[in-house]
């Protein structure tokens, strides 16, 4: 067991318990089993100290909270813990993006939506906060993220979801990718943490395609849109390879499902000719955007285009990504498992999944040890080390990694 994950001279500043709302129980699970394994490990500590760490329950077989969300015949609900939740640290997980989930008003059935989750979130807070010593909530997919700054006369939803978590008495939001992370500049005093899953994608890619050249003549990083730049800069330099950008050409006169429609792509950087090139996002909403992106690297004979986005939302369905594959627009779709995927998409032949149940797991025994993150998760060095690894031994240095 790497020592990144466990602590043999720290001990938890209070019990831990994961409450799991459903919309992303999946999640928790591999989380719950990922922190079992790290502290089952962490021998030295539990024989020099047994006695004190079972009093704080620390070697148990499950951290998973019982609690429940039930709805009324009339769409209200409420939260029931189920259990004990005094003095303990807490970790509230919510996917506000799945959709899966119905429920009944009135005779007619309803899919929950991200107002719902959120509603659900601050139930299972507001049944808590009370008697825990600490409530952290673990939010991947940011609540209203895309709505995260004024223009005219709007409503700034993130902001006002931020500021109301912290009234309720949250200490700390764990995010991943947020859109935008100056967002937290609504909460300025309180603990907001972005995490990005840069290194996730590179260990898939490789697990994946052994036939990868780490160099500039061969790869390349390209931002879809100016938003999405500090990530491709970001990945780029760790790979020591080139990077590019595509900005949208909007029509300002006309606003189309609420936004200025995308007229043309305009790319800025070298040439693409024969190298695989990696599209790097936040998310995959309709994928429009993205699409064209592909399309027109692949007619500027760019030899492979692999997306990587850290949420795989697919709002207009998956037959236009299954058209553009076939048509050789785009060679892989990468995706973490930090929201919700319908099974349709995990069976996609150009579709490839990077689990982030340990590193998640990794964050959640961090804060419970109150400890520093930043040398135990840092990705630079662990993309680092993935690629000279990569480069030096192949396919076979990915049997001795975790």
């Amino acid at each position: 067991m790497a020592n990144n994950y466990v602590f043999n001279d720290v001990l938890p500043i209070a019990p831990l318990k994961i409450a799991a709302l459903e919309s992303c129980m999946e999640l928790a699970e591999k989380v719950n089993s990922h922190i079992v394994e790290f502290r089952r490990n962490d021998t030295e500590e539990l024989i020099r100290r047994q006695k004190d760490l079972n009093y704080r329950g620390y070697n148990i077989d499950s951290y998973l909270l019982k609690c429940v969300c039930p709805r009324f015949g009339s769409g209200e609900a409420k939260a029931v813990i189920q259990e004990s939740v005094r003095g303990v640290d807490l970790f509230a997980m919510v996917d506000v993006t799945n959709y899966s989930i119905p429920y009944k008003v009135c005779g007619y059935t309803n899919h929950m939506s991200p107002d719902d989750h959120y509603q659900d979130l601050k139930r299972i807070i507001g049944a808590s906060a009370a008697t825990a010593h600490r409530v952290n909530v673990i939010m991947p997919f940011l609540y209203e993220g895309r709505q995260h700054k004024r223009s005219k006369r709007e409503s700034l939803d993130c902001a006002m979801a931020l500021e109301e978590l912290v009234a309720m008495g949250v200490s700390n939001i764990i995010t991943f990718d947020a859109h935008d992370p100056r967002v937290q500049n609504a909460i300025p005093l309180n603990g907001f943490d972005n995490f990005m899953p840069t290194y996730q994608f590179i260990k898939t890619l490789f697990h994946h395609d052994r036939s990868l050249k780490i160099d500039k003549d061969h790869l390349m990083v390209i931002s879809p849109d100016e938003g999405a730049m500090n990530r491709a800069v970001y990945l780029a330099n760790n790979l020591s390879v080139d990077m590019g950008m595509f900005y949208k050409r909007r029509d300002y006169s006309r606003v189309i499902d609420g936004r200025n429609p995308i007229v043309a792509h305009e790319f800025l950087g070298a040439s693409v000719e024969d190298k695989t090139v990696l599209i790097i996002d936040d998310m995959i909403a309709s994928g429009e955007s993205m699409l064209d992106t592909a399309r027109e690297l692949k007619e500027r004979k760019a030899k492979k285009v692999i997306i990587c986005c850290t949420f795989g939302l697919f709002t207009n369905g998956l037959e236009k990504f299954d058209e553009f594959y076939l048509k050789g627009y785009i060679d892989h779709v990468i995706t973490t498992n930090l929201n919700y995927r319908p099974q349709a998409l995990l069976e996609r032949e150009w579709y490839l999944e990077a689990d982030m149940g340990k590193y998640l797991a990794a964050i959640i025994n961090s804060f419970n040890h109150d400890v520093s993150i930043g040398a135990a998760l840092s990705s630079t060095a662990k993309i680092q080390k993935l690629v000279q690894g990569y480069q030096a031994d192949g396919y076979e240095y990915f049997q001795t990694i975790p």
